[in-house]
């Protein structure tokens, strides 16, 4: 149908992306870096970082102001392609 939506988000929105990887001190500086470029405005500083009950692996979670599914997919698509990145939610 060509009324469809292609997806039930309405933009923008906010949008929390999770991602998750081994510990590493480089792992969120990368993730952000990749983020900003997607989202220019989204501030680090509201980054939430976990790490794992046994401390190899971390999860960070960053809301970032979606603006199109497009968008969304480049995001995505471009923090799985990530060495550091093992899963993104």
């Amino acid at each position: 149908m060509a009324d469809q939506k292609e997806t039930l988000l309405e933009f923008p929105c906010d949008f929390p992306i999770k991602i998750m990887g081994l510990a590493s001190n480089d792992l969120a500086q990368a993730v952000l870096a990749v983020v900003v470029r997607h989202d220019p405005g989204f501030d680090g500083a509201t980054m939430e970082m976990r790490a794992s009950s046994g401390g190899k692996y971390v999860s960070l979670t960053c809301t970032v102001t979606a603006t199109s599914k497009a968008q969304l997919d480049a995001l995505y698509m471009e923090l799985t392609a990530h060495p550091l990145v093992k899963v993104v939610l």
